[in-house]
């Protein structure tokens, strides 16, 4: 039994697995990809990619660095939408990815590259639309939107805000929905998954990411070593 168990073994149905102590850098296993939707002092639309997110009955739990746009939005407006990425949106969500509503630019994600961007909503090629129990916005391509507001708001790790949520309406494409119940067809539901700054749905990798170039993740070097030796 030491070292761990795995498939495979004629005596157990398991084969021991070989374990290496590991200082990691990134706990990035893969959550699901939200675009927060919130609004700016000025009442424009404000549009930000995360993948921080744990959900728990009607409530949700998320995770931003405490000087984003995002973050200033949901304690000033105590909402926001949580609206969930399908795989197929990778290329939208990748578009979001290295803008930033703050102006100026924090410099850290200065150097990482990222620039200001107004209308978030037209960068990406999404759709505005309109929610009917908060103000903040929607996007109409996404198959799950999720209308929150901010119950608890948490300083955590220093540079970040956890964010305690309750949805208070959901809207669902209707193919995702089981016919006559209140639950999501799993089978049907294929949600773009942030692993390690890269994006996965259906166990593939889908799209190529900018995050994971920005942030220099050593995978994309050993992706292209082995590449370069088959």
């Amino acid at each position: 039994m030491a070292g761990g168990l795995g498939w495979g073994s004629e005596r157990s149905g398991w084969e021991a697995v070989v374990h290496v102590r590991a200082d990691l850098k990134v706990l990035y296993f893969g959550t699901p990809v939200v675009l927060i939707g919130s609004r700016n002092p000025d009442g424009s639309a404000n549009l930000a990619p995360m993948s921080s997110a744990w959900w728990l009955g009607q409530s949700c739990m998320l995770g931003m660095g405490s000087r984003s746009r995002t973050t200033a939005n949901l304690l000033r407006e105590r909402e926001c939408v949580l609206n969930l990425v399908a795989s197929d949106m990778a290329a939208a969500v990748d578009r979001l990815a290295p803008l930033t509503g703050s102006d100026p630019v924090p410099e850290g994600k200065l150097a990482k590259g990222y620039r200001f961007e107004a209308d978030k909503f037209g960068a990406a090629g999404l759709t505005e639309q309109e929610s009917e129990l908060v103000q903040a916005p929607r996007v109409a391509e996404c198959p799950i939107q999720l209308e929150c507001v901010v119950e608890e708001a948490h300083v955590f790790g220093g540079t970040a805000t956890a964010f305690e949520v309750r949805v208070v309406r959901a809207h669902v494409e209707e193919r995702l929905v089981i016919p006559g119940t209140d639950y999501i067809d799993p089978v049907a539901w294929d949600p773009l998954i942030m692993k390690f700054c890269e994006y996965f749905g259906e166990g593939a990798n889908v799209a190529p990411s900018s995050l994971a170039s920005a942030w220099r993740m050593p995978h994309q070097r050993l992706r292209e070593e082995r590449a370069s030796v088959s």
